[in-house]
């Protein structure tokens, strides 16, 4: 989970690109919640651990991250939760890259 103001990259906080990346990593770093769920083969227990994130930091972002065990490498990574403060989102037709 990370806050708004470290949650997207920005022009000051990002090296090489500019805020078109959604999962580019560049000095930006999100707080992870709890220990990571190696072996979790139940989807209801990553649903429980996205809510109980969300209940105890409702104003954060909670992105969820994904990993293949066999290769250990990331293969999935995309928001699960948006604060209801937010002003960021725009429908897909209104973005740009």
């Amino acid at each position: 989970f990370a806050g708004p103001d470290q949650a997207y990259v920005v022009h000051d906080n990002t090296i090489r690109m500019g805020d078109c990346a959604s999962t580019y990593e560049d000095n930006r770093y999100w707080t992870m919640w709890k220990l990571p769920m190696f072996g979790c083969t139940d989807g209801s227990q990553v649903l429980t651990e996205i809510a109980a994130c969300t209940k105890a930091f409702p104003d954060a972002y909670v992105r969820l991250v994904c990993f293949d065990a066999n290769r250990q490498v990331q293969i999935s990574g995309f928001l699960v939760h948006r604060p209801g403060s937010a002003t960021d989102y725009r429908l897909p037709a209104d973005r740009q890259v």
